[in-house]
């Protein structure tokens, strides 16, 4: 489950930005997380409530905004929002798509208490 070593990498750059910003706590943290990121968002929520325990995002609720797949069709020119895991143009039926957003993960915004 990689969600998990998400989690930990994320928890220390809440750590970081934390310190930097001589912040005493974190109240929230918000993703932006792809459909075709890879991470499963219930199994991450999960992770993150079980390790913020031990870290300045102890008291933080997380805040997970979910990206739709973005695809641009290369034969009928058309952009398109899709909200499953699919390269398939929904106006043609093609799939010589490029994908222009909705693989990533990454944090947005973090709330922070100074």
């Amino acid at each position: 489950m990689h969600e998990y070593s998400i989690v930990m990498a994320l928890m220390e750059q809440c750590e970081a930005l934390a310190l930097e910003h001589q912040a005493t706590g974190i109240e929230q943290v918000v993703l932006k997380i792809g459909i075709l990121s890879g991470v499963e968002p219930a199994l991450l929520s999960q992770a993150f409530d079980t390790f913020k325990l031990e870290t300045v995002c102890h008291n933080a609720k997380l805040i997970m905004n979910i990206q739709p797949l973005v695809l641009q069709c290369r034969d009928c020119q058309t952009q398109s929002e899709v909200n499953e895991r699919t390269v398939i143009c929904p106006e043609c039926g093609g799939n010589n798509t490029l994908v222009i957003d909705g693989e990533d993960m990454m944090l947005m915004q973090l709330v922070l208490d100074t």
